[in-house]
């Protein structure tokens, strides 16, 4: 098994298993973050991939962060996407739209109704964002109150049926990087003492319940769901992680979804890898990402670890990466700084790779 063998995810035939890992990149429209032509035109370019999962993108006003950040909450957001969707297809690629709340780390002096924002617990993340006055601390959000969990759920299911009339495959949900689903199931962030929080089922339940809502739309052969067990440096750490993640895995697995998408950076050490302990529990089709080159993702799948292989800056760099893989090609090199700043450069301009091969 490699990299460039075929593979069914849900109803879907996939020419190859190299995923197009979600990637923020902030070059949607400032003020609306509805994607540009520039975004239609980025996909397009990476529609050799299996499957591209799109950037997060932001379900509803009240997830808010830097200026470019795209969303799904509006009708005119949901007729920019159609335009990325319908190009990808046109190309022969298939996109899930990856759907993810901020929670606490959210930028208050861009929420709609001002205030704090929201979380299961009072407890700041650790770190700083970025604003145009320059880094600040995380906030002290404010804790959700009961009422208002269902609200947030429906938020979910709001954004995934805007995705399907956008034309998307299916949505990823976003569970991981320190964000709003992260923060309920992890022990770190969650002191509630509710039925959202206490044992590890009470702090999964947020995220189930998200699944189940977004699988109502879509069905759950078309959602995945996006896991970070490693995760810890805003604070959305957790005291039993290997217990809160295989439980995890077997209420998502039971429930059937399209894949599951794990992120293990590549230099985990054995003892610490959580990877093949989910695989086992995980019946579906499993998504390893984590700092992949060309030699790791091979081994990966020869070895059986996982089904798919996910690259994030080999994209960024590479809108061809999949021919390249397939030639054993050099990559091109990203540029960090050209990551969130707006603008084509190092977005949309990085040569194929016959143009570098012949010096065009």
């Amino acid at each position: 098994m490699t990299p460039l063998d075929p593979i069914r995810v849900g109803p879907l035939d996939l020419p190859n298993r190299i995923v197009m890992a979600p990637l923020g990149r902030a070059r949607a429209h400032p003020v609306t973050r509805e994607p540009t032509p520039s975004v239609v035109r980025y996909y397009t370019q990476r529609a050799t991939a299996g499957l591209i999962v799109s950037e997060a993108t932001h379900v509803s006003a009240d997830s808010v962060s830097r200026p470019g950040t795209s969303a799904v909450h509006t009708d005119g957001q949901v007729a920019a996407w159609q335009a990325v969707t319908s190009a990808v297809h046109a190309a022969g690629g298939r996109i899930f739209q990856q759907l993810f709340h901020l929670g606490r780390k959210a930028d208050p002096a861009r929420l709609p109704l001002g205030g704090l924002p929201p979380a299961p617990s009072a407890i700041a993340a650790k770190g700083e964002f970025s604003t145009p006055e320059g880094p600040r601390p995380f906030p002290v959000p404010r804790a959700l109150a009961m009422d208002e969990i269902p609200q947030q759920i429906d938020a979910f299911r709001l954004a995934a049926q805007n995705s399907k009339r956008a034309g998307f495959d299916g949505v990823e949900v976003h569970g991981a990087n320190g964000f709003l689903i992260d923060q309920f199931l992890r022990d770190g962030a969650n002191k509630r003492t509710d039925r959202f929080g206490g044992s590890i089922e009470n702090r999964a339940r947020f995220l189930i319940e998200v699944v189940d809502a977004v699988s109502d739309v879509f069905g759950a052969d078309r959602v995945g769901v996006r896991l970070s067990p490693h995760h810890r440096g805003d604070g959305t750490d957790d005291s039993t992680p290997v217990e809160t993640f295989g439980y995890v895995t077997k209420v998502l697995s039971a429930r059937r979804i399209a894949y599951l998408h794990l992120i293990e950076p590549v230099d985990t050490a054995p003892a610490h890898q959580l990877g093949p302990a989910l695989r086992k529990a995980f019946r579906g089709p499993l998504i390893v990402c984590g700092g992949l080159h060309r030699s790791s993702a091979w081994q990966a799948l020869a070895e059986g670890r996982s089904d798919l292989v996910a690259f994030g800056a080999g994209f960024i760099a590479n809108p061809d990466l999949v021919e390249r893989l397939r030639r054993n090609a050099p990559w091109n090199p990203p540029d960090p700084s050209t990551f969130y700043s707006g603008g084509d450069r190092g977005y949309t301009d990085y040569p194929f790779l016959d143009a570098a091969l012949s010096g065009e």
